[in-house]
């Protein structure tokens, strides 16, 4: 008794390495397209929007702060309500990004690319990313906000 493989035996060893590796060279995570950058309008004496930058760099996003005495001019030229304002107002992939929206959101939102002028996170709440108090989360939702500037709920973040 012979332990040659047969030429069948040999060409399906061969055709199952061969799946294994190109299975194993797909493309690594690194040669994915890049995050697109993130510029962020921020008070220079705001932490608060330090924090959600560094929350946005954590997530993969390259950041950029511009600092400035007041968004209410970017806010307006974007399109965005006064009534959905906060702290800061960031600038990624053709959309504005109002206060303290989570970085799933904004991937959220990069990748389904509605037609929209982009996501807000009214106020400061507590808990939100950069807005982090120990073990207090209060609720906040996420709008989307449309080109006309109506706002509906992208995602909700409940008190745990």
């Amino acid at each position: 008794m012979s332990c040659t493989p047969t030429t069948a035996q040999s060409r399906r060893h061969w055709l199952t390495r061969l799946a294994l590796l190109a299975g194993s060279t797909a493309l690594p995570a690194w040669a994915a397209d890049p995050l697109p950058p993130v510029d962020v309008h921020a008070s220079p004496t705001c932490g608060c929007c330090s924090a959600w930058a560094d929350h946005m760099r954590a997530a993969g996003f390259p950041v950029k702060i511009t600092y400035v005495q007041d968004t209410t001019a970017l806010r307006k030229r974007m399109g965005l309500p006064d009534r959905l304002g906060s702290c800061h107002t960031a600038l990624v992939g053709g959309y504005a990004i109002e206060g303290h929206v989570p970085a799933a959101e904004v991937k959220r939102l990069l990748a389904s690319r509605p037609a929209a002028i982009g996501l807000a996170v009214p106020s400061m709440p507590p808990g939100s990313p950069g807005m982090e108090m120990g073990d207090r989360r209060d609720p906040y939702d996420v709008f989307l906000v449309d080109k006309q500037g109506r706002a509906t709920v992208f995602a909700s973040y409940p008190k745990p």
